[in-house]
């Protein structure tokens, strides 16, 4: 059997840029002194005169992009999604949002997959913060190739988008001949009636082994990624409350203010049925190699199927 192809969605965004880059010349990049850790630095090899280094000054790096953009320019502002949606996010509320320019912000290392770095690093609290801000585009990727379409979309998207990247090596889950990627709009991957799990992100491969898990003990699970979580895909939830009575949601970020909050929203005011949230549980993430954090904090198939199977079993 090959072994599964694994590549980081921060490696996918980089690549994206340059490719995107030979087609449209009105695309600047810019990042804060992390060109080799964003991956910016593939798109400033190939196009030196187009790349803009900031500094570490994540602030005035959006207040560049918001200038840039009314020149017509294209630009992509790119820093760890801690900075980048965090230290900056007053900038991107006032400079960005406000006006709504066309801006797209990509924000690499997000969640706890950045490991070693700790939690000051690993920001949980992107997600909830950036859905605050009216007319925000908010997208997370669950592998390459979800990852590179999504940074054509946010480039033909007019308005700003921000946009989730992870340092963590994931399973290639999309490559497949009928895969479309459409702004605003889920997919199923599994279909199921007993339960719905809506992923996103690199939970989305975990949430599709926990649903073969859950098979084997008699729970036909139906599993939906949610790649665009603002516009989020109304339908796609609606259909599944309505359906299959019962949604679980799992997301390498806070259960506050994330996607489990974002189909709560949802099914609330829609279809009222039982959503039970999957990921950070109020905390801060810590040190430690990305894989056992995944484990630890109960991210990886394991912990998604014994979450969900103690709930469904009792």
């Amino acid at each position: 059997m090959s072994e599964i192809k694994k590549i980081a969605t921060r490696e996918s965004y980089g690549n994206a840029l340059a490719e995107l880059g030979a087609e449209h010349e009105d695309l600047i990049v810019l990042d804060a002194d992390l060109a080799a850790a964003t991956k910016t630095g593939i798109f400033k090899k190939a196009f030196p005169e187009r790349h803009i280094d900031c500094g570490i000054a994540e602030s005035n790096m959006m207040g560049i992009a918001a200038g840039l953009s009314l020149t017509g320019k294209v630009p992509f502002a790119s820093s760890f999604a801690m900075f980048a949606a965090g230290r900056a996010f007053e900038q991107v509320r006032n400079t960005i949002g406000y006006p709504k320019l066309n801006v797209k912000i990509g924000a690499t290392h997000a969640g706890i997959s950045v490991g070693e770095d700790g939690a000051t690093h690993q920001c949980n609290e992107d997600i909830a913060l950036m859905r605050t801000i009216p007319g925000m585009v908010i997208i997370n990727p669950s592998d390459d190739v979800e990852a590179r379409a999504a940074v054509r979309a946010a480039y033909e998207h007019k308005g700003p988008v921000y946009m989730r990247f992870g340092r963590l090596a994931v399973p290639v889950i999309n490559d497949r001949e009928d895969y479309k990627f459409e702004l605003g709009k889920g997919v199923t991957l599994r279909e199921g009636k007993d339960i719905t799990i809506v992923a996103t992100g690199l939970e989305v491969g975990y949430a599709l082994e926990a649903a073969e898990k859950l098979a084997a003990d008699g729970i036909d699970a139906r599993v939906i990624n949610i790649h665009t979580i603002k516009p989020i895909d109304e339908e796609i939830i609606i259909k599944a409350a309505q359906e299959t009575k019962k949604i679980y949601t799992v997301e390498e970020h806070s259960i506050i203010g994330g996607l489990g909050s974002a189909v709560c929203d949802v099914v609330c005011e829609h279809a009222p049925v039982p959503v039970y949230k999957i990921g950070i549980r109020d905390r801060f993430g810590e040190s430690g190699p990305a894989l056992e954090l995944i484990h630890k904090f109960e991210l990886d198939a394991e912990g998604i199927y014994n979450r969900i199977r103690t709930k469904e079993l009792s």
